[in-house]
């Protein structure tokens, strides 16, 4: 739904408690398990980090009963237009002579 390509997401609990790793491997013993069996409740909140695209989500979990017939989820709230790298600085004008007004250097031969 994010457009994560290499997330890490840890609760906000002060332990630093991982449920999904960047690195293979190393958090797939929690594919299968529910958030509250890692006492993630009603208000509980996570941090999403996807270095990859220098990109990092806080989510408030919210629960509700409102949900349509076979949706386990709906994400609320403000998301990013643009999902990738920061865009780079753009480039500074090429200028020859110390000045961006235009002027070239002189091309008289002093005769």
């Amino acid at each position: 739904k994010f457009a994560m390509v290499a997330p890490d997401v840890q609760i906000e609990d002060g332990k630093g408690t991982i449920l999904i790793s960047s690195e293979e491997g190393e958090t797939e013993a929690n594919n299968h398990r529910k958030l509250s069996d890692f006492g993630i409740r009603n208000g509980t909140r996570l941090q999403a980090d996807d270095f990859l695209q220098d990109y990092t989500l806080l989510i408030n979990v919210l629960h509700s009963e409102d949900l349509e017939k076979d949706v386990e989820f709906e994400v609320v709230g403000d998301t990013p237009e643009r999902i990738g790298p920061k865009p780079s600085e753009p480039t500074s004008k090429n200028i020859s002579n110390g000045s961006d007004d235009g002027a070239q250097p002189s091309t008289s031969t002093g005769n």
